[in-house]
């Protein structure tokens, strides 16, 4: 019976009225991909297409028992773990993970729409870091939140672009050496307006991609691609495989993107059914 159902995917993350990031985000990624997600609400986010106004957490124990309880009923085949809303919320997480250590971990943790803020900020960063990032079969990270990271075990340095390019290596070795397997570091500058995004592991880079610039903002690129990556290998893909796939998917869903309201442009996660159809 398992081999007639779609690949089951639990993921933990936001409820975005907009649904373009968050758990709204990884279920269409999830379906396009032919896989079956399972949401665990971790907060709720308010906001439009233009911004996202604020982040409400939802209680520790109400996390807990969404997941647990799917958990028992259906073979889950991978995680992917996305905004956890608070230190409380990531040690659920890292301990229901944690419980099933053969099944795949995606982990993009940072939104770079909700700049994280309040005093419990920099606590969030070091719980994902020394709790959630140990346990990941891959991390995604922009290149910019890798730098905002590392400031949490480094003096913060200012250097010219290969040092910079230095130090995004030397950041990756750093977190794979505490247990994270595969790190894609996304958003790094190319030439002529292309957009790097570079896989790393222990043994450095496993595949570096680039991809022109797409014209306009947009909102939910980084949610798609990790739900992408998680979806693949719930359906059997290796890591480097499955990361340059959903890279094309991403990129595609990007070009056709829609203007749904007056802000930023939403990707089209089943352009492929329209252009069928």
């Amino acid at each position: 019976m398992q081999n007639q159902i779609s690949p089951l995917i639990l993921s933990f993350g936001a409820s975005d009225p907009v649904a373009a990031t968050g758990i709204h985000a990884d279920l269409a990624s999830f379906a396009a991909m032919g896989c079956h997600g399972l949401p665990v609400i971790t907060a709720i986010l308010t906001g439009d297409t233009s911004q996202i106004d604020d982040l409400h957490p939802l209680d520790g124990d109400l996390v807990d028992e969404q997941a647990r309880t799917v958990l028992e009923d259906m073979p889950v085949l991978a995680f992917k773990v996305g905004q956890a809303g608070s230190v409380e919320n990531v040690t659920v997480i890292a301990e229901i993970v944690s419980d099933y250590p053969e099944l795949p971990l995606v982990l993009d943790p940072f939104n770079a729409a909700l700049t994280e803020q309040g005093p419990e900020a920099e606590d969030l960063v070091l719980a994902i870091r020394e709790l959630l990032i140990p346990q990941a079969s891959l991390l995604m990270i922009s290149a910019v939140e890798l730098s905002r990271l590392a400031e949490t075990w480094k003096e913060n340095t200012e250097g010219d672009a290969v040092a910079e390019t230095e130090d995004q290596a030397a950041d990756t070795m750093t977190l794979i050496e505490s247990g994270c397997e595969y790190i894609l570091v996304t958003g790094t500058a190319g030439e002529t307006g292309e957009v790097v995004n570079t896989l790393y592991n222990e043994s450095g880079v496993v595949r570096r991609d680039s991809w022109q610039r797409l014209p306009g903002s947009h909102a939910g690129a980084g949610s798609t691609l990790s739900a992408a990556i998680a979806a693949l290998l719930a359906n059997g893909l290796e890591i480097p495989e499955a990361v340059l796939e959903a890279q094309e998917f991403t990129h595609a869903a990007l070009s056709h993107a829609q203007r749904l309201g007056m802000g930023r442009l939403i990707p089209d996660r089943y352009f492929w059914a329209r252009e069928a159809s």
